[in-house]
């Protein structure tokens, strides 16, 4: 069995990563700012705790990341990639979203420059990339119905939610194969527009809303409009909006 190091070991993603990791039989070290006993913030530049961290471990699965505009993930990336080097990783596996190469928003475009440093780092890599999480855009309802009258949500844009509980089952089968390169994306079974994904949740939480569609301007609306965050080639997930939503206490 293996010894993996999982960034971001906390996470939505990460602990799920770890858990199936362990229900494996793989001897896993779960990395976070808090998590003892290897509690390490990515992106400081003293690189010992991350150095013992990475001591005898053959493969990371990078999870670790954060949408703030302050995330600094290529800074994280930077280090951990140095670290990983020095410590002869054999296999280092992160996972992405899909269309960092196609939406020009800046947490995407750090995405990119990330996976180029995996790529370019000299070790033995493996890329999924994923569509959004049905987290994420529970997140976006819950935040978009909190005016007591209507809920405001982006016009004519689409999403393709996967369970992230599918996602970490593929990455904790990808970290015990050889480095694979990029691989085939994984996408949710279904795409539906934001207003369909907002009925679903208005239904389930029996929140009475309006929905109004916002029209939007810019690259980005237009890049969300042509669908260029889907991956309906790879529509491989299993659970459905309402299979999450039926899972939790609304």
């Amino acid at each position: 069995m293996a010894t993996i190091l999982v960034t971001g070991g906390t996470g939505t993603l990460g602990r799920q990563v770890v858990d199936r990791l362990r229900t494996d039989g793989h001897t896993v070290r779960a990395l976070s700012r808090s998590s003892e006993p290897y509690a390490v913030d990515l992106r400081d530049d003293d690189s010992r705790g991350l150095d013992e961290a990475l001591r005898g471990v053959d493969v990371v699965v990078h999870c670790a990341s954060s949408a703030s505009p302050r995330g600094g993930d290529d800074r994280a990336a930077a280090h951990l990639v140095e670290s990983a080097v020095r410590a002869r990783i054999p296999h280092l596996v992160y996972v992405s979203i899909v269309g960092v190469d196609r939406l020009p928003l800046g947490y995407h475009r750090t995405k990119r420059v990330v996976e180029r440093m995996v790529e370019d780092s000299g070790l033995g890599w493996t890329i999924l990339r994923t569509t959004q999480f049905h987290d994420l855009v529970l997140r976006m309802l819950e935040g978009a119905t909190r005016l007591p009258v209507a809920a405001l949500l982006p016009a004519e844009v689409r999403l393709q939610p996967v369970g992230s509980a599918e996602v970490a089952s593929r990455l904790a089968d990808l970290a015990t194969r050889p480095p694979s390169g990029r691989v085939p994306d994984i996408g949710g079974p279904e795409i539906r527009t934001v207003r369909e994904l907002a009925d679903v949740y208005l239904r389930a939480t029996g929140h009475k809303r309006r929905v109004l569609p916002m029209p939007l301007f810019g690259k980005a609306y237009a890049s969300y409009r042509r669908g260029d965050q889907l991956a309906p080639e790879r529509a491989v997930g299993r659970e459905t909006f309402e299979d999450f939503l039926a899972t939790r206490k609304m």
